[in-house]
């Protein structure tokens, strides 16, 4: 009896030896190979907490690949695999804006006739608007195309193979997608009060307990991964207004953004892939659920009546801007309808079309009017600097950057308008 326990002990020890060594030689393997091939991969993974923890290579690679013969079966981690120990993480990020990254960029026209690589790669729209989570058929279609690296969301935050925490609450951490053309909202935080107050803070020119707000304090706080925001990338909101002017204007808008049909007013099949990226806020419950989430996180350092005020000016200002906006659409529209300018081929209507951009495609693309580009850059560029700036507390997009050139912009248009009429060949 004695004799058949210690066989079944000893059997034990040697399986039990066998697994440890294969995973000690699996590691081995991998740290071979990477600490000459991709040593800077190595490094960040020796410097993570997934290290400390005995999250391995094969914790999210597998360990089928093991050797330069077989690179094809090595499994590049999505979000899933993040999941499996950062549920509450992944749970918040699926119903995020963020998670709507890839889904909002493929349902715009202009990506279908723009260079793969911009769209698709890391770099361009993709560098950014990667991050969402993807069915089967879409990284397949990426791995066919060979864009197989752009895999996961979890590290446009948190970088690959550290994947620190503190790293993802460093506002700069959001430079990298929130700045530039149409959205700079890092260079509007960077020189407003805010980022101003962050970057003394964190030279030490300022007292430990002072305030001073990073993005993730209002737009991610208490660590959470679920982020949106009450007016939405476009800058729309439904219902429509009470006021018959804004209402007027913002339909012109919607027209001009393929959501309404231009001739009948009635909404477009794009309706549904705004709705289904989550692009406007479709009640008036839902914008003010978000308008109240982000007044509680402001009442962390300002009054409640102040806060309120504050926003309330930045509405204001997009009813202002919309008015100068809808004036230069309605512009361009009168040269569509009286046949001074010719329709683009990809175009759904004679009308102005914001979500084609500023069309730097083949064939036809390439004959959109100057005109045309002009509008564009006062929708994307402008007027979004002009709400944006208010909102992000910053004199100068507020106004210079953003207001000023609107004003600019709709001189230009009527100026342009005047000529194309007077040289038109009837």
């Amino acid at each position: 009896m004695k004799s058949i326990r210690f066989l079944i002990y000893f059997l034990v020890f040697l399986l039990s030896s066998s697994f440890i060594y294969t995973n000690l030689i699996f590691a081995e393997s991998c740290d071979n190979c990477h600490r000459s091939i991709t040593p800077g991969l190595v490094k960040d993974w020796e410097s993570s907490k997934h290290s400390q923890k005995d999250v391995k290579c094969s914790t999210c690679h597998g360990d089928k690949h093991n050797g330069k013969h077989n690179v094809d079966l090595v499994i590049l981690p999505d979000e899933t695999i993040c999941a499996g120990c950062h549920k509450k993480q992944f749970d918040q990020f699926a119903k995020g804006k963020h998670n709507f990254g890839w889904t909002s960029m493929n349902a715009l026209p202009i990506t279908h006739v723009e260079p793969d690589e911009l769209m698709e790669g890391g770099k361009g729209c993709g560098g950014c608007h990667n991050m969402g989570i993807k069915t089967e058929a879409q990284k397949k279609e990426q791995k066919e195309k060979g864009y197989r690296y752009q895999n996961n969301s979890c590290d446009e935050c948190h970088t690959r193979h550290s994947f620190s925490k503190k790293e993802a609450l460093d506002p700069k951490a959001c430079q990298q997608c929130h700045m530039g053309y149409d959205h700079p909202q890092w260079e509007m935080w960077e020189s407003s009060k805010h980022g101003t107050r962050w970057f003394t803070k964190n030279s030490g020119n300022l007292l430990e307990g002072a305030n001073a707000p990073s993005c993730q304090n209002c737009h991610l706080p208490d660590g959470t991964h679920e982020n949106r925001t009450a007016w939405g990338f476009l800058g729309v909101r439904l219902p429509l207004p009470d006021d018959p002017q804004w209402k007027a204007d913002r339909i012109t808008i919607l027209k001009a953004l393929g959501v309404l049909n231009p001739e009948t007013g009635q909404p477009t099949s794009r309706i549904e892939a705004v709705k289904a990226v989550d692009m406007v806020r479709l009640t008036e419950e839902a914008w003010k659920d978000e308008r109240e989430k982000m007044l509680r996180r402001c009442n962390n350092c300002h009054s409640p009546n102040y806060a309120r005020k504050q926003l309330e000016m930045a509405d204001s200002i997009m009813q202002k801007s919309d008015r100068l906006l809808a004036e230069a659409i309605q512009i361009v529209a009168d040269l569509y309808k009286d046949g001074i300018i010719k329709k683009p081929e990809n175009y759904s209507f004679a009308y102005p079309d914001f979500l084609y951009f500023m069309q730097t495609g083949g064939g036809d693309l390439n004959k959109l009017s100057y005109i045309d580009q002009v509008l564009f850059q006062m929708y994307m560029k402008h007027r979004m600097r002009t709400y944006q700036g208010l909102f992000h507390m910053n004199p100068d997009y507020a106004y210079w950057y953003g207001w000023a050139m609107m004003v600019k912009d709709l001189g230009n248009i009527k100026e342009l308008a005047e000529t194309l009429r007077a040289t038109h060949k009837k």
